[in-house]
């Protein structure tokens, strides 16, 4: 007789998704260039990657600013 293939129920794979941690959104605002938002936003990314939290960045413009490259 074949082996019967498992499979969870519909309610456990429900349960399972309902406990997973949804993503937050952190917005970084600054009332004029250069106070420092991409440089905080950065410093923050370094954070949560140091707690082991993927962090993705697309696109940074760093202005030629060496501090906030050296973040990268």
């Amino acid at each position: 007789m074949p082996e019967r293939e498992t499979r969870p129920s519909p309610e456990a794979l429900l349960e399972a998704a309902k406990q997973e941690a949804r993503g937050r959104l952190k917005i970084f605002l600054g009332a004029a260039p250069g106070v420092g938002k991409t440089y905080e936003m950065l410093l923050s990314a370094q954070a949560k990657r140091r707690e082991g939290i993927d962090v993705v960045i697309g696109v940074v413009e760093t202005h030629g600013r060496r501090e906030t490259e050296g973040l990268l």
